[in-house]
């Protein structure tokens, strides 16, 4: 599987607190816009569930759309997100859920990691392989 690395900004967080839980914990859906450069080279877009503790870190989980190119090929894929905020630092792992994969990009697959500094810049690892 070869190892894509690059860097994404966030373009768009629109976050929306649906139950307060008491004690500053909460459950909130975040809607994000990303653009991507590196090994992949386009725009994400993403839904996270968030569940936040009292001490202001979170554990959230979403499905994330990405539309652009990978190792010269063009198309889209949806990824599994899975991670957590310590309250400096949004550390997630992805993996594409099988089948998603449009136009150059289908038959992907493949696992990697997220890791966004609050206010940082963010960077991606994404290992893949093609049907």
């Amino acid at each position: 599987m070869p190892g894509l690395t690059g860097q994404f900004k966030i373009d768009s967080w629109v976050e929306e607190t649906y139950q307060e839980l008491g004690g500053g914990a909460k459950l909130t859906e975040a809607r994000v816009t990303q653009t991507f450069e590196g090994g992949i080279s386009g725009k994400g877009s993403v839904r996270w569930l968030m569940a936040y503790r009292p001490d202001g870190t979170a554990h959230y989980v979403g499905l994330q759309r990405v539309e652009g190119t990978v190792q010269g090929r063009e198309g889209t894929f949806i990824a599994e997100t899975v991670g957590d905020f310590d309250s400096k630092v949004a550390r997630w792992t992805w993996s594409i859920v099988p089948g998603s994969g449009t136009y150059g990009l289908a038959g992907v697959r493949g696992t990697g990691t997220f890791e966004a500094p609050h206010g940082g810049s963010a960077s991606f690892e994404l290992d893949i392989e093609f049907e």
